[in-house]
């Protein structure tokens, strides 16, 4: 009798691990390029069934859905944000696979380059903290602040406190992250994800005043999922298809420049 009780709730824990593995794989990501390149993965691996969560701007955070179960993996955040996410909800999340790179790029709608900035010029950046530190690398990199040495940029953010040169007095203004490319007209530059410039209608490649180099950056865009998940057979499968030869091929073509899958970013 115990025999059969316990070869009945072994066959009942295969049956319900099938019907989890057949269900279709919830993942929520941003409408460009994110759901756009997995729209592709349904295409050329149609058994893997993907149900698509289009995350709208300032919408419900994705992380928070991939918490309480309500999608299976999302794909929209590089690692630095994913660790702050990890802190600020008290949860611990598994990375399936680095993707591609939206090189962070410096937009206006006033000067046509960044020796053209005025004296005391207005800067939109993210206020979240880690793109707000990113965006104060890039400034930093194209020559218009200097920084004090705080070691790892990925593993150590900055803030405006740690300027220590800033030759022509620039305000930081700092604006949530979907909100920018609406505020061009306001101030004298802006620093736009990639996705939300491609949401914009701004080409990165073509566009920006200065843009993020793809050469060993640290900011790639990640499969997330929950640690119970890493090994699921349709996240595995999903992960595979991301990094793919056939999914880098569309990312170069289709994006020309502005998003760059990390594979091409690493061996080019």
């Amino acid at each position: 009798m115990i025999k059969s009780v316990v070869f009945t709730l072994a066959g009942l824990s295969l049956l319900i691990a099938q019907t989890l593995h057949a269900a279709p794989l919830r993942v929520a990501a941003d409408p460009i390029p994110h759901a756009e390149i997995l729209e592709y993965v349904k295409k050329i691996d149609p058994k893997l069934e993907l149900k698509i969560v289009e995350m709208s701007s300032g919408g419900i955070n994705p992380n928070e859905l991939l918490a309480s179960g309500d999608v299976d993996a999302n794909y929209f955040q590089h690692l630095p944000y994913l660790k702050d996410q990890e802190k600020a909800l008290g949860k611990t999340f598994s990375v399936a696979a680095d993707v591609h790179i939206e090189p962070l790029g410096i937009y206006s709608h006033k000067i046509k380059s960044l020796a053209d900035l005025p004296e005391g010029a207005s800067i939109a950046v993210p206020n979240n903290a880690p793109n707000l530190s990113r965006s104060l690398h890039l400034l930093q990199d194209k020559g218009v602040i200097k920084l004090k040495d705080t070691g790892n940029a990925v593993t150590t953010l900055v803030t405006p406190e740690d300027i220590v040169d800033n030759p022509k007095k620039i305000k930081i203004v700092q604006i949530e992250s979907p909100q920018i490319p609406r505020a061009l007209d306001d101030v004298d530059a802006a620093i736009i994800n990639g996705n939300y410039a491609l949401e914009a209608g701004l080409v990165p490649a073509k566009d920006a005043l200065g843009l993020e180099s793809a050469d060993h950056n640290p900011y790639a865009n990640l499969l997330v999922t929950r640690p119970e998940l890493l090994k699921d057979p349709r996240i595995v499968q999903l992960a595979k298809d991301l990094t793919s030869p056939q999914v880098a091929k569309f990312i170069k073509e289709k994006y020309n420049g502005s998003v760059i899958p990390v594979a091409t970013s690493q061996h080019d």
